[in-house]
């Protein structure tokens, strides 16, 4: 064993996918079952940041093909990493697909709700999805697909449930805001910051409900306006914050049940209900879509999101941080 970390001191998410410096590492004295920074083994970054050549080879070099790292083993992690070559690559050193890991889900399992659900063969008995996960399954690849990935750093959102947009406006007292929209974005994105910018939201009717949006600050995803939008119903908040990244809340019946949320996080945990673990895998990465489905808002493209909005309104002023 050379250097610390066993030999895999200073490799990068990307060093993973280089398998030179991988096999170089190896040759050195690199230990391939070394617990790396919070008790990751090589085998796991290569799972998910490598390819399946390098998985291969520290496979070779005697690495665990059924390490556990906080309940996942490295197939997990390249299935919901969407790393299919790796998977195959663990797979057919012997990793089982169909171990239950989380909440019932196994690799397996939970690939048949991915884009590559042919990637192992299912053996008698290995449970598959219920009805209700093969819709969800479906509905989410839908979902991400028509949103894409537009840019939204530094947008607020709230997707409200059952609710149109005449609605939202009603809720929030709202007045519409006369004039030439393009003139208006141009205006207030001068001042992303400023009284009249902040109170200013775009409102669109979508399939399930309404979003409020903002593109140029938080003012879409405060507590109050999430609240109001929610009442008799639920709403899901989101500001994409440019400096700490996405802050998600979660109203039900006027009351914020969940906050400090990270829409479109990348892992589950052991602790996750069985569709917290689906939803994780759907939408990972994907914070806007991810928005929209915990609210069932059924999109067919990113507009309602990044604009146009149906109409401009301006809300009264006030307090909207308010608990």
């Amino acid at each position: 064993m050379t250097g610390g970390e066993g030999g895999w001191a200073r490799m990068g998410y990307r060093s993973w996918g280089d398998l030179t410096q991988v096999r170089a590492r190896l040759a050195a004295g690199a230990d391939p079952e070394a617990e790396l920074g919070s008790r990751w083994r090589p085998l796991h970054l290569a799972a998910e940041w490598g390819t399946a050549e390098v998985v291969a080879a520290l496979i070779a070099a005697g690495a665990d093909v059924e390490a556990d790292h906080e309940g996942r083993s490295p197939l997990w992690i390249a299935v919901q990493a969407g790393q299919a070559g790796s998977a195959r690559a663990l797979a057919a050193a012997g990793a089982d697909p169909w171990r239950p890991m989380m909440a019932g889900w196994s690799p397996g399992r939970l690939s048949l709700a991915g884009r590559t659900p042919d990637l192992f063969d299912r053996p008698p008995g290995a449970p598959g999805l219920t009805d209700a996960e093969r819709a969800a399954a479906a509905e989410g690849h839908r979902l991400v697909d028509a949103i894409g990935t537009p840019h939204y750093d530094g947008l607020s959102l709230c997707c409200a449930a059952g609710i149109d947009a005449t609605e939202a406006v009603r809720r929030l007292d709202a007045a519409e805001v006369p004039g030439d929209p393009d003139e208006l974005v141009r205006r207030l994105s001068d001042d992303p910051m400023g009284e009249e910018t902040l109170l200013t939201v775009g409102v669109t009717d979508v399939e399930g409900g309404c979003v409020v949006t903002q593109p140029w600050a938080y003012g879409a995803a405060t507590p109050v306006v999430c609240r109001r939008l929610s009442e008799g119903t639920f709403s899901y908040g989101m500001y994409a914050n440019p400096k700490s990244g996405n802050q998600g809340r979660a109203t039900r019946d006027g009351e914020v049940v969940a906050w400090d949320l990270h829409p479109g996080g990348g892992w589950s945990s052991a602790d996750d209900t069985a569709g917290e673990i689906l939803h994780t895998f759907l939408y990972r990465f994907r914070a806007l879509a991810s928005c929209c489905a915990h609210a069932g808002l059924r999109l067919t493209d990113a507009r309602p999101i990044v604009g146009p909005p149906d109409r401009w309104v301006r809300l009264p002023p006030g307090d909207y941080w308010a608990r």
